[in-house]
């Protein structure tokens, strides 16, 4: 039994030949090997009988009429249907050029005749094996091209997928920061081949949203979020973009700015659309948002600078109350630099002592003397001069660092004033004003290192006048009230500073034990007529009187002012009409001056 019997249908084999006898002998014993056979006496009828089936192999003589076996053999090599097929020649030409000339037109083997039936089914076996192979590697490389396109496809879709997480924010389902950074950088593109095109990019960040989310909780500020995504989404004209940065930060990118267009009008109705309140679980929220505006144009280079300035533009927005919007300016980056470089600065500052105190003398209005100073610091930086403290204080506020420097200035004024007294220079009830910053109030061990700094320097408390500002007591009455108590045990005195500025609450001002009232230097400066029935300050005066509080009026420079306030009973008073701040040797030779106003 041949391998042909196998299959499904017996192997096809189509001999060619214009010798009866030969096609008779090799139909005969092909058909007994389990081959079907079909048979052609010429060319022509080869040719016929292919395009009516196509054989598996062909078994094609040379010498024939009309047409050889070579032109045969062209003819079904040039057609892609058949082109594949085995031809094996069978010939009694048994020169080389034959043989040669045989296998360039496309033949598969040549037998010479006369010939033996074994050596042909041996041959035709061989030939079908290979072809069989060949099939197979086809239909392999088939499976394995569609392998590969599938494949393809499913890495193209997962790339799709993988790359729509990653430029995508998980909560709110916008594009993220780095889906933000590629579309800047695609605008910046543009704007550099069209020196005309500009973009705007808005910064928003949402003012009350940590109140939010530590009162209603995380869920609830992640629904809060959702929210505002889909509102921001609404302000949107086509092509325009929206972006969450992470946090409570969003990003909007508008195209195709007009010449006159700087992004205001768009803020505008950002503005008004976060007037109206969010819903979370039947609660109505109202939500602010404070938002720094940039016009993105060919002056830009790098999509972080033109988020760097959004961010700066905004922090000006925050800064000026929040719900507000902020225009980038050059001038903004320039203070931002600033900024970093004094903090840097007042780091090494503490390290190197780079600190001076100046001290302004607090003169008792009823005699005209001298009877105390307030501590002022100075910052002698070693390259930008004398820095001020309206520049340097608020920095240290902001980045924590009044802490240290605040405890520097307590340490120095005391060990100042302890050693003016041991050299009798100043009476031993000469008083010492320092200032204690919002932060240092907050601070948990704040009476701790008062204790300590007084013990260290062996002040008597009752010389040491703590200056606390209304806002600092107002940002938690209950504990201020605790810690000013446990100041006035220990005799230390306290002064409430810039007194009418603030919050000025009565009601709270009675809990609080305070000694003296200062009267904030804006109510006297610039004021001609400070009498009564003329302006706040008699007003707290009287509230102070009422109290039993001393008070003590800032910014005194003329001498009417000084009679006005000597009028009102107003107990203290420093400024510009006694003495600006002054060095410590200044102090000492203004003293032995024995000055009376």
């Amino acid at each position: 039994m041949s391998d042909q019997s196998s299959s499904h249908s017996p192997i096809d084999i189509l001999v060619v030949d214009d010798t009866p006898e030969n096609i008779r002998l090799l139909s005969t014993m092909l058909s007994q090997a389990g081959f079907y056979v079909r048979k052609a006496l010429s060319g022509q009828m080869a040719l016929t009988a292919v395009q009516a089936q196509v054989p598996n192999l062909i078994l094609l003589d040379i010498m024939m009429p009309d047409m050889d076996g070579y032109q045969v053999c062209q003819q079904l090599k040039t057609d892609p249907l058949t082109q594949a097929v085995p031809v094996i020649f069978l010939s009694a030409l048994n020169d080389a050029f034959d043989k040669v000339q045989a296998f360039q037109v496309g033949g598969t083997d040549y037998i010479t005749k006369p010939f033996q039936i074994e050596e042909v089914l041996a041959r035709i076996h061989h030939h079908l094996a290979l072809q069989s192979a060949y099939q197979e590697i086809r239909q392999l490389n088939t499976n394995l091209e569609a392998r590969v396109q599938e494949r393809t496809q499913q890495l193209e879709s997962a790339h799709a997928q993988l790359l729509k997480l990653v430029l995508s924010d998980g909560l709110t389902k916008l594009p993220n920061r780095a889906a933000l950074i590629e579309q800047l950088d695609m605008l910046l593109h543009r704007a550099s081949l069209n020196p005309a095109y500009r973009f705007a990019v808005l910064l928003l960040d949402c003012d009350r949203f940590k109140i939010i989310n530590d009162s209603l909780g995380h869920e609830a500020g992640d629904q809060l979020l959702i929210h505002i995504a889909h509102r921001l989404q609404t302000l949107l004209h086509p092509g325009d973009m929206v972006s969450r940065l992470g946090g409570d930060e969003f990003a909007l990118v508008l195209l195709n700015l007009s010449p006159e267009d700087d992004g205001t009008q768009f803020a505008d109705l950002v503005m008004q659309a976060f007037l109206a309140p969010f819903t979370l679980r039947d609660q109505q929220i109202f939500v602010n948002v404070s938002v720094g505006i940039v016009i993105g144009d060919s002056t830009y280079e790098q999509p972080e600078h033109i988020l760097r300035d959004t961010d700066t533009a905004m922090y000006y927005a925050k800064a000026a109350g929040k719900a507000q919007y902020r225009v980038f300016e050059p001038a903004m980056h320039d203070s931002a630099l600033r900024f970093l470089q004094i903090e840097t600065d007042l780091r090494r500052a503490i390290q190197a002592q780079e600190f001076l105190l100046h001290y302004q003398p607090i003169v008792c209005l009823s005699t005209g003397q001298i009877s105390g100073l307030e501590a002022l610091i100075r910052w002698q930086h070693p390259k930008l001069g004398m820095i001020s403290p309206n520049e340097f204080i608020p920095i240290a506020e902001e980045t924590g660092l009044i802490q240290p420097i605040g405890l520097l200035v307590l340490r120095q004024a005391c060990h100042q004033l302890c050693d003016w007294q041991k050299q009798a220079l100043v009476s031993p009830d000469f008083s010492m004003s320092v200032n204690l910053s919002a932060c240092q109030f907050a601070h948990p061990n704040l009476t701790e290192q008062v204790y300590q700094i007084l013990q260290e320097t062996q002040l008597p408390p009752h010389c040491l006048k703590l200056e606390i500002t209304e806002s600092a007591i107002m940002g938690n009455p209950r504990s201020a009230a605790d810690v000013l108590h446990n100041f006035r045990r220990r005799q230390i005195q306290l002064s409430m500073d810039d007194f009418g500025t603030g919050y000025s609450s009565l009601s709270y001002l009675h809990s609080f034990p305070m000694d003296n009232l200062k009267i904030d230097r804006s109510f006297i400066q610039g004021s001609t007529d400070l009498g009564v029935g003329n302006g706040l300050v008699p007003i707290i005066v009287a509230i102070a009187k009422t109290m039993n509080m001393s008070v003590i009026a800032e910014g005194i420079e003329t001498q009417e002012q000084l009679a006005q306030l000597r009028s009102l009973n107003c107990d203290y008073g420093q400024g510009y009409l006694f003495a600006k701040p002054l060095e410590p040797s200044q102090v000492i030779d203004l003293i032995a001056s024995d000055p009376r106003w």
